[in-house]
């Protein structure tokens, strides 16, 4: 084995001995003490048997304090691993390499970066450097890094609610280059107004959107608008055909001067699943009344076909008013549709009445649904006439009732007396036809059986339209 390894470089002096060897022992001792913080010699037993300390902080912890001991027992645990293993190295002739250790102390642990070195004997040099300004610089640096992931975190949130923002907001915004007039980014509203698909208007020149007669106000307007705030919106038309109100305002991300434009229809642009029939329109030529009301069944909005199914003048005169005003049997009909709405979310198919202005009521159906409005609930409603599918209502005593599901249907459409007395034609109808059924049509059996004269029976037959005057006696 050499007995003579590199010890630090692959450089080294080319004749050691003879640079030692001019070196009194005071200069070598003083270069030793000078190369760190702290210079300890060791001997072939680990004792530290004499210190040199060039930083007066070490000297302030009591690290001159150490002649007699044993370098192991005044480090951490940790660290004496370390040490065992330098020492070791240095028997072994293996290169010296730096290792840090850390020197417990009453302010807390002091770390120190050593080098250990063979001397004569068995013994051995160890130069050591104070960590502690590289510790605090590798803390700030942490702290740094840690301060900028904390900031990127930051940022990366808020791009995505500005992003969210940005996509989901229903005004056209665009985001134009002041230099190049090339779109940096179209929301979707805007995409939708100008007509294209996503991501087709992206670095294209702004001057594309528009109709062409307009581009050359509209790079002036941009133009002016990058050096003045207050500049009152343009009106351009699209090359979609939207007539818009163009506004815009410069604003700088790092060195880019950007501008942000706002497009204002002229009409409010509806999503119609492709139709152009604004929703509306729709509603209003509708042939069944559409009628929309607030949580208090106060009426919002009503379509022409309201307005002819309960016989007012115009829609003023119903929008603000009660439904109950015209729809269903009083304290009824209403509660039981509303019943419904809040229970399961619709209705369809209710068969009620609408009292119009004339004061005949009319059979409808009404069908409902629950929409939330601004915060609240509110319901919408259609309602058909359904006077034509019905069978007409009893209007005098020689068109009766035929059965009790049209009695019972009389309930809010006649006074009770009323209705008592139809039962009562109904019941004695239904009598004399069974009579006359079980009798085979004989009249003089038939009033036999119900206990009346055939002259009493003569005349309820005629009274309710069951034959005629002429008796079967002969």
């Amino acid at each position: 084995m050499n007995d003579r390894p590199s010890l630090l470089a692959t450089h080294a002096f080319s004749n050691p001995a003879a640079v030692a060897g001019g070196l009194a022992p005071d200069v070598a001792a003083a270069l030793l003490a000078s190369a760190g913080d702290i210079t300890l010699v060791i001997d072939a037993d680990g004792v530290i048997r004499d210190i040199a300390i060039t930083n007066v902080d070490l000297a302030a912890h009591g690290f001159a304090d150490w002649v007699g001991q044993r370098w192991i027992d005044i480090a951490t645990g940790e660290s004496n691993p370390k040490i065992k293993q330098m020492l070791a190295d240095i028997d072994c002739g293996e290169p010296a390499r730096w290792r840090q250790i850390n020197h417990p102390t009453a302010s807390g642990d002091v770390p120190v970066r050593y080098l250990v070195m063979r001397l004569g004997q068995g013994g051995a040099i160890a130069i050591g450097r104070d960590m502690r300004a590289a510790a605090a610089v590798q803390q700030r640096l942490l702290q740094t890094q840690q301060s900028l992931e904390r900031d990127y975190i930051r940022l990366r949130q808020a791009e995505a609610r500005y992003r969210l923002l940005f996509d989901l907001g229903t005004e056209p915004v665009l985001i134009i280059d002041a230099a190049t007039r090339r779109i940096r980014e179209i929301n979707p509203a805007a995409t939708r107004l100008i007509g294209g698909k996503d991501g087709a208007f992206t670095d294209q020149p702004v001057a594309t959107i528009v109709d062409p007669a307009d581009r050359e106000e509209l790079i002036a307007h941009l133009g002016a608008a990058s050096a003045s705030d207050d500049l009152p919106a343009l009106s351009v038309r699209l090359a979609s055909g939207h007539e818009v109100a163009m506004s815009a305002r410069l604003f700088r991300q790092g060195r880019a001067a950007l501008l942000l434009v706002r497009l204002l229809p002229s009409a409010p642009v509806r999503e119609t699943g492709g139709f152009d029939a604004p929703i509306g329109d729709v509603i209003e030529h509708m042939p069944d009344a559409f009628v929309l009301v607030d949580g208090a069944l106060d009426i919002l909005f009503a379509n022409a076909a309201f307005v002819e199914l309960s016989g007012v003048a115009s829609v003023a005169r119903v929008v603000g008013a009660p439904l109950a005003t015209w729809l269903g049997r009083p304290g009824i009909d209403l509660e039981l549709i509303l019943g419904q709405l809040r229970e399961h979310g619709a209705v369809r198919n209710v068969a009620t009445i609408l009292r119009g202005a004339a004061g005949s009521p009319e059979e409808i159906e009404i069908s409902g649904v629950v929409a939330p409005h601004g915060g609240s609930q509110c319901y919408g409603f259609t309602i058909r006439s359904v006077a034509r599918r019905l069978r007409s209502v009893p209007t005098a005593e020689r068109d009766m009732p035929r059965s009790v599901e049209q009695l019972t249907e009389l309930v809010g459409r006649m006074a009770l007396k009323d209705i008592v007395r139809e039962s009562t034609d109904l019941i004695e109808r239904l009598c004399i036809e069974a009579a006359l059924a079980y009798t085979s049509d004989n009249r003089a059996s038939a009033a036999e059986i119900l206990g009346i004269s055939r002259q009493s029976l003569y005349s309820k037959l005629h009274r309710h339209g069951l034959g005629n005057l002429v008796s079967d006696d002969n």
